[in-house]
């Protein structure tokens, strides 16, 4: 058994992770401001600190529960957020990561694992599926953070020794993804759809993503603390997927049309992203367990017991 600390704990792929580390046997602590989390969300069996990751709190928290682990989930989530606030998202994912890592280095925490993106870190990358070895070249201050944080990571291994993990999520969707949160098109579309509301599309929906369950998340993040690899590892479907095709997906587990407005494409946005899941399969020993269509089916489960107001 080991004492794990979760920060983004009460968040939608963060409290996914938890239940995974309690069910393993695991003690687990959650640092969560509650700012994307919701507290419903979070497992009984954990310990919960409401505490910002900028916080000096922190401190006095490592220094109590003594982690071996540490997941590092929480961040400012929007990528639009990002574009129109880039300080407040640097000042949350790039200086309140670092106060993460001062703390794991002054509290000798044997392991850190760090939620990344693929998507938002590539950009428009020329090879599809993407390897971890493609140029990054973030078109997003999100992407430009997340991939900041990373730097920061392989730094503070090189020249203090703390070992650490990435895993970089390709388009994470399931059950406790709620439209007001950490949204995604699946989120959004599920959401609409069980109410009966409309959804927009921007563009033709030919763009294409690379869709993966947080469930498989969850196991890939477990796995990620048992394995002697300093490096990026992508974690995805491994297929691309357009917008069409989760339209059609969404349709075909309810059983009628969804309703759909379409709108101009956003400017900027990518029009093609996956990622390649070879080094997952070599390093990690992990492949995805659920196909776009069973995820569906168990999203449109949960959100028609969870209807959001």
């Amino acid at each position: 058994m080991s004492k794990i600390l979760v920060t983004g704990g009460a968040g939608f792929i963060g409290s996914t992770l938890v239940d995974q580390l309690i069910s393993e046997g695991n003690e687990v602590v959650v640092i969560d401001n509650l700012s994307s989390g919701k507290k419903s969300y979070l497992n009984p069996k954990a310990v919960f600190y409401k505490v910002d990751i900028r916080s000096k709190k922190l401190g006095k928290i490592f220094k109590k529960e003594k982690f071996d682990f540490v997941y590092h989930l929480a961040a400012q989530i929007d990528v639009r957020v990002s574009v129109a606030d880039p300080r407040l998202d640097n000042d949350i994912n790039t200086l309140g990561g670092l106060n993460i890592l001062e703390n794991c280095l002054e509290y000798k925490v044997g392991k850190i694992i760090f939620a990344s993106t693929g998507g938002a870190i590539y950009g428009d990358a020329e090879e599809i599926p993407t390897t971890e070895y493609a140029p990054t070249y973030p078109v997003s201050p999100y992407g430009i953070h997340k991939l900041t944080f990373e730097k920061y990571l392989n730094y503070y291994y090189q020249v203090y020794g703390l070992n650490y993990t990435i895993l970089r999520f390709a388009n994470v969707y399931g059950p406790r993804q709620f439209k007001g949160g950490e949204a995604g098109v699946v989120a959004i579309f599920v959401d609409n759809a069980v109410k009966g509301l409309e959804s927009k599309q921007f563009g033709d929906g030919k763009q294409t993503r690379d869709f993966v369950c947080v469930s498989d998340v969850a196991e890939a993040l477990s796995l990620a603390r048992k394995i002697d690899c300093r490096g990026e590892i992508n974690i995805g479907l491994g297929k691309e997927i357009s917008l069409l095709d989760i339209r059609e997906q969404i349709e075909a587990a309810l059983g009628e049309k969804i309703k759909i407005k379409e709108e101009p494409a956003k400017a900027g946005e990518q029009r093609r992203s996956c990622l390649s899941r070879q080094r997952a399969k070599d390093v990690l020993n992990w492949e995805p367990k659920v196909e776009l269509a069973e995820g569906i089916k168990k999203t449109i489960t949960w959100a028609k017991e969870n209807k959001e107001k």
